[in-house]
């Protein structure tokens, strides 16, 4: 069964704490789960205050499906969440 793992590295402009972090991407993790039924985290820099790093995961049984699901979830960042600059994104299927 293959598993899909998206990672994303983003930017945060005008942050100034960690505080203030989380109240930007609290509501992005939840959006992503109720929007895509994608499991999400913030998988890496927890101590930075204008950078994160994102994980989505999505299992199924075509890789080529969850490819095209987790390119979506890039397009819908982009178009649904401005207030973030994607710095890198990489979608490894395993």
């Amino acid at each position: 069964m293959p598993v899909g793992l998206l990672t994303l590295h983003m930017q945060i402009p005008g942050c100034a704490s960690l505080k203030e972090k989380r109240s930007h991407i609290k509501p992005l993790l939840a959006r992503l789960h109720r929007e895509f039924n994608v499991s999400t985290a913030e998988m890496g820099l927890q101590d930075v205050w204008d950078e994160t790093l994102i994980t989505c995961a999505w299992v199924g049984n075509d890789p080529v499906h969850i490819q095209r699901s987790l390119q979506t979830i890039i397009g819908w960042l982009g178009q649904n969440w401005p207030d973030l600059d994607l710095i890198n994104d990489q979608i490894e299927i395993i």
